[in-house]
């Protein structure tokens, strides 16, 4: 009864009482192995896509994706493994693209998936980045919300706005390239979606 007590308290301990590198729980671990799996998913695509590349732009792009990532996996394992903050903290990523967004649709031709190697064009690379971002965006962002360890969790956290910024930009640039083109609706059809919603009246409830 007394050893079933002890172990019963040592399950039950605070993060502060254990080891930094032990500040996980089995969630965490599942949940981090999937981020770094999609993170390193995303590193390894850009990989094979780089080749392909015919843009010297978009290859700068990519080039610059993966030295950002490259430095947050080594912040990201290395917090992993000792659960204190690591030597390079999160970076702030910076995009080259400006904001400004063609709206409207020109004629193009259908879309059909390629069906050999050589027909892999910039497009298509543009488009795979956009959807490996997109899922390491949506994989930090769950792991941040149910981390135990607050170092963990946050450099997470504080990567997912580096996800969005990367994600944006490569938008921007398919955008511009028209390979992502975006509808504009009618005047009156935007309205009545802006029209849709309105603020709370009064004084809110304490």
């Amino acid at each position: 009864m007394l050893n079933q007590n002890q172990n019963q308290q040592q399950n039950l301990q605070g993060t502060s009482q254990m080891p930094p590198g032990q500040h996980y729980g089995g969630h965490d671990m599942f949940d981090a192995h999937e981020a770094f799996s999609t993170l390193v998913g995303g590193m390894e695509h850009y990989l094979l896509y780089e080749q392909h590349v015919q843009d010297p732009e978009l290859k700068t792009m990519m080039q610059q994706h993966r030295t950002f990532c490259n430095q947050l996996y080594n912040s990201l394992v290395e917090t992993f493994k000792t659960g204190q903050d690591p030597a390079i903290p999160t970076q702030s990523y910076e995009m080259q693209q400006d904001n400004n967004v063609i709206y409207g649709m020109q004629p193009s031709a259908p879309k059909t998936p390629s069906q050999n190697v050589t027909e892999i064009n910039d497009q298509c690379i543009s488009g795979f980045m956009l959807g490996q971002l997109k899922s390491c965006a949506s994989a930090f962002t769950m792991t941040a919300l149910e981390m135990t360890n607050p170092v963990m969790r946050r450099l997470f956290a504080d990567s997912v706005p580096n996800m969005i910024e990367m994600a944006y930009e490569v938008f921007l640039y398919q955008n511009k390239n028209h390979y992502y083109q975006v509808p504009k609706l009618q005047q009156q059809d935007m309205q009545a979606f802006q029209n849709s919603y309105a603020p709370i009246q009064g004084t809110m409830p304490h």
